[in-house]
């Protein structure tokens, strides 16, 4: 009941504040609006993919009759699909690319980011509604908080609400609920903004998955909320005054949000370092020539493989042969160049996971690093989610070849190169479509970052019903 009275008291004195109203005004105009610029661009750049999708679609189709080699050369794109979230959070979206190019012998990396079209200025970081939610609700909820106890310990009115019978838990969780409260007030609103917009969208398939990645991200910024709310009053509460505690909260913010994630970011480029983008490459074709080329059929590994075919229908030349020789080659040459870039492509992802791994263990230690990644986990915007995509569009682009090599190798005789399939058959392989990973998909993902928020916040509740204990009321 004691504690009830506090917060509501501290819940009604803070919303008379008008230095809190005007705080407060701002911090939420910035949350509507990034809301809805957030919304309208994402619904700007989905509209576009799909409509880029239906051209790369239109395209394939439109080909004129050719050889099915010819068309694996020709090639068509795989376009990522905006997240239904990340205009929450767009994450790592505005850096990874949006389509890839899928072709025959070759895979080639995501192109197209909105990063290659943005000034300098995004090195600042994008207003969007998790860049509110990071960095401004905690910076606005430290001005809130840093001197609840310590004014009124210089007022005395700590000893007369001891005096009512009150104790320093008491005190402590009555504030902490408060101005909880208080961040509720400032925040809800955008949220419930974020919500109908999603959710009355013309055209939205709204699904369980959806729903439960916007109930947990929700969830998971009132955790976040609460550490720096619970974080804040105790050190007040543990100040002598309130010029030491802003000073010390400031700090923290500036360390936690501002040079930690930035020195982590550097420490694990130095630990963890990529190639060039030349030298990556000329790795690549070093181990493309060791394997079978499949334009020369004429090479020493083609000739081997030849003996082979040979044997297996038990023919001595490949002119009476009953499928196309040509097409094996293609395809035999299409599994190892493809073994080749996994191998790569697969070194280079791990470099990446093993720096991002850092900012995983990092977040034992400050939870902002920790929400930050659990907040592009669940909007899809993540680089999880981006390697998801690429893999999707590798399995689609070799099995498109092999269907095109295998057509080839069965309906036209080796040496053929001038036989063609009908457009019909283009309309006969399916178009790429990429669905989003289920939310406990992304959970595992993120299961470290989750992890190491759950047992700081945990620490700093124990660290606070041991810290109470000593702290003074006069």
């Amino acid at each position: 009941m004691i504690r009830q009275l506090i917060a509501r008291n501290e819940f009604t004195q803070t919303r008379r504040d008008r230095r809190f109203v005007v705080a407060a005004g701002v911090v939420l105009l910035l949350l509507v609006v990034a809301t809805w610029t957030g919304f309208r661009n994402y619904r700007s750049l989905a509209d576009k993919r799909e409509q880029a999708n239906q051209s790369a679609r239109a395209a394939w189709l439109g080909q004129t009759e050719k050889n099915p080699h010819s068309a694996a050369h020709y090639g068509t794109f795989a376009f990522r699909p905006k997240s239904d979230l990340s205009f929450l959070d767009f994450g790592l979206d505005t850096y990874t690319g949006a389509s890839v190019y899928l072709e025959g012998h070759r895979q080639n990396d995501a192109k197209f980011s909105a990063a290659e079209d943005a000034t300098v200025l995004i090195r600042f970081g994008e207003m969007t509604v998790a860049f509110v939610l990071q960095l401004l609700i905690p910076l606005l909820t430290i001005f809130l908080c840093f001197s609840t106890f310590t004014r009124e310990r210089v007022e005395n009115t700590l000893k007369l609400l001891v005096s009512q019978g009150a104790s320093t838990p008491d005190l402590y969780w009555g504030k902490v609920w408060g101005y909880s409260q208080v961040v509720g007030l400032m925040v809800g609103p955008a949220l419930l903004l974020a919500g109908g917009l999603l959710f009355a969208q013309t055209g939205f398939d709204a699904t369980a998955d959806t729903g439960l990645r916007l109930v947990l991200f929700v969830l998971l910024y009132a955790l976040y909320f609460f550490l720096f709310v619970a974080g804040s009053v105790f050190v007040s509460a543990r100040s002598s005054s309130s010029r030491n505690s802003l000073l010390t909260l400031l700090g923290v913010w500036i360390v936690a949000c501002i040079i930690l994630p930035k020195a982590t970011a550097n420490l694990g480029e130095s630990l963890f370092s990529v190639p060039s983008s030349y030298a990556f490459r000329k790795q690549i074709n070093e181990d493309q020539e060791k394997g079978i080329d499949g334009h020369n059929p004429s090479s020493a590994r083609a000739k081997e493989l030849e003996k082979k075919i040979l044997a297996q229908y038990g023919v001595d030349s490949v002119s009476k042969l009953p499928v196309n020789f040509d097409g094996i080659v293609m395809q035999e040459g299409e599994k190892y160049t493809s073994m080749v870039y996994q191998k790569h492509f697969g070194a280079l992802q791990d470099q990446f996971e093993r720096q991002n791994s850092l900012a995983d263990i990092v977040g034992f230690l400050n939870p902002y690093l920790a929400v930050r990644d659990l907040s592009m986990g669940l909007s899809g915007s993540d680089y999880a989610h981006f390697l998801d995509f690429k893999a999707k569009a590798e399995q689609y682009r070799f099995g498109l070849v092999e269907r095109l090599n295998n057509h080839m190798k069965t309906f036209s005789k080796t040496g053929d190169w001038e036989k063609t399939v009908s457009r019909d058959f283009w309309a006969q392989t399916p178009d790429f479509q990429y669905q989003l990973p289920p939310v406990g998909w992304a959970l595992r993902r993120h299961a470290l970052s989750g992890l190491a928020l759950m047992l700081f916040g945990s620490m700093l509740v124990w660290g606070v019903r041991r810290g109470l204990k000593t702290v003074s009321i006069a």
